[in-house]
């Protein structure tokens, strides 16, 4: 079943970032970097380990980037829930980091969540080479930044003061930063970590990460709160353009499915191995949460 291998995978990488935070102490900063990784499906560190895996890199190696991409995600959400941003009081079922300390602790926690994220692409058991896990770095930093996750988060701010909603080029455009970037680094570590062209791993990310956020759209329509852990509706009642605004629930249904197809034929040719990754794809249309 898929779903007892992706559980493997989240205890796999949550004991991982557990044994990275071990020196930090307590602190109330290193409390709530603890509190931020809690919980999570954890799929973009189970596309690093499992493009790792297609390529026959091992799992001592590929649990660091996949737990590096973790603390990154797991930094965006917590800025990201804060007043400030989309002003969140509900992550994952439990209060928000800001709500359950206050703003500046949270402030805090996610820059520590960044940092520790760079820290652990970058130990030498990563890889013993140097240039390749500067090289991850440098693609962590560019998908995380300005030009990536960061650019997603500023259109998606200002688009809650446009005079008109977005249209799907513009929405399907913010949506390949803010969440399709950390897909597509997560996916493609692997490929980098062995020294293999990325390419069907991009091309599968890319319609991966779209068709992910879709459903995003369509759970905040018709998902179940206890089940998501979050407040939904929050796009309708900001007047925010959606794919489930944009093509209409059906529509939208019908497209993301399309793109889970595409994201399955794109790592076809890396055979059997590739699987995982294509049952990952097919899971994501289908999760309640």
């Amino acid at each position: 079943m898929f779903g007892e291998r992706l559980a493997k995978h989240a205890a796999t990488v949550e004991t991982q970032l557990d044994q990275a935070m071990a020196p930090m102490g307590d602190t109330p900063v290193v409390q709530g970097m603890r509190y931020a990784l809690r919980g999570g499906k954890r799929l973009r560190a189970f596309l690093v380990m499992q493009s790792a895996a297609i390529y026959d890199v091992p799992q001592s190696q590929s649990i660091w980037p996949a737990a590096a991409i973790e603390a990154i995600h797991a930094y965006s959400l917590v800025h990201d829930d804060l007043p400030c941003m989309d002003d969140d009081d509900l992550r994952r079922g439990q209060p928000t980091v800001h709500k359950k300390w206050d703003q500046a602790t949270a402030v805090l926690v996610g820059d520590a969540l960044q940092s520790l994220g760079f820290e652990l692409v970058l130990d030498p058991q990563c890889s013993p080479l140097a240039d390749l896990r500067s090289d991850l770095a440098l693609r962590l930093a560019r998908a995380a930044g300005a030009a990536g996750m960061v650019l997603g988060q500023a259109q998606d701010i200002a688009a809650e003061t446009t005079p008109s909603p977005l249209d799907l080029m513009q929405v399907t455009e913010l949506q390949r930063h803010k969440t399709g970037a950390l897909f597509s680094w997560s996916a493609q570590a692997g490929a980098i970590l062995a020294q293999e062209d990325p390419a069907p791993l991009a091309k599968y990310s890319a319609a991966l990460g779209l068709g992910f956020q879709i459903t995003d759209d369509i759970l905040d329509v018709e998902g179940d709160p206890k089940k998501t852990g979050k407040r939904l509706n929050k796009d309708a009642e900001a007047g925010k353009a959606t794919f489930v605004s944009l093509l209409g629930l059906k529509g939208a249904k019908e497209r993301a499915k399309e793109l889970i197809s595409e994201a399955c034929d794109a790592v076809t040719p890396l055979g059997i191995k590739a699987e995982p990754l294509q049952h990952c794809a097919k899971f994501i249309i289908s999760r309640e949460s």
